[in-house]
């Protein structure tokens, strides 16, 4: 199928014909989501246990070295244990940098496809961001079981949490379109996705408060899109603060950006992906 595109300065822009496209492909989109997820799991001894090890030995590893140790947790609510605020901020951080590290390398592992089949590329990406949704949905299930352990009553706004998580998988995907199309070409990106990763995690208000940032700096940095989000979740499932809507739109409004960005770029540069991979 031929896609209707405009050109401006040689950039071809995302129409509604593209997504059209997308979606006549929805259910190969559905069979690379289940093979990745089977991929990952299959014949393994503890099976989808392994979705929860990486946030409970990181929540560990914080509550000991950064709430005890470095004395963090005393600038945390006396009422949230800090192992309980660093978990819940886990859950959504660790689907981030893990579907973000998948669809980084998702075009290069995917060279078979790239080269023997025609389909919408960026169901490859698509696909890393998705499958992960398995292990975040995991997880948030452990993260409910710890608010029953500690005895902690979800808040009402809980009911936000699926606005929340839409912010978070489009920001996942926009940065994860922008890494992918760059990596077929830099393969650099890949080994300093690393790197990255842990550099974002220390720079998201993941094992500290957010009244670590100085007022006046607050607006510029609720733009990165995991600053919203993770606030967004403490609040709504402790309560204990009103919604943080000044960091939560903020980020929204770049994840979109992102998206829609990212978009374009791959676009522009699908073309060339069968050539360099």
């Amino acid at each position: 199928m031929r896609v209707e595109i405009y050109k401006r300065k040689n950039w071809q822009i995302i129409t509604i014909a593209d997504i059209k496209e997308l979606l006549n492909y929805k259910d190969l989109l559905y069979m690379l989501v289940k093979r990745d997820i089977s991929v990952i799991y299959k014949q393994t001894v503890l099976g989808i246990f392994w979705a929860l090890i990486k946030p409970v030995t990181q929540m560990v590893t914080f509550t000991l070295i950064f709430g005890k140790f470095a004395g963090i947790e005393k600038d945390v609510n006396a009422e949230i244990p800090y192992a309980v605020f660093t978990f819940i901020a886990l859950v959504p951080w660790t689907y981030f940098s893990s579907s973000v590290t998948n669809a980084t390398s998702s075009l290069i592992s995917g060279e078979v496809f790239i080269t023997k089949v025609y389909f919408p590329r960026v169901l490859i990406p698509l696909t890393s961001v998705i499958s992960k949704l398995f292990d975040f949905v995991i997880a948030f299930m452990l993260m409910l079981l710890l608010l029953i352990i500690f005895g902690i009553k979800p808040s009402y706004h809980i009911i936000f949490i699926p606005a929340l998580i839409l912010i978070m998988i489009t920001a996942s995907f926009g940065i994860g379109l922008w890494l992918s199309a760059l990596a077929i070409q830099y393969r650099d990106i890949n080994q300093l996705m690393v790197f990255l990763t842990q550099i974002l995690m220390f720079f998201a208000p993941v094992i500290w408060p957010i009244a670590y940032i100085p007022e006046k700096y607050l607006f510029l940095y609720s733009f990165y899109p995991m600053v919203g989000v993770i606030e967004g979740f403490r609040a709504s499932i402790l309560g204990l603060d009103a919604m943080p809507w000044n960091l939560i739109w903020p980020g929204a409004v770049s994840s979109f950006l992102l998206l829609v960005t990212g978009l374009i770029y791959f676009r522009n540069k699908e073309n060339i992906f069968a050539d360099v991979v």
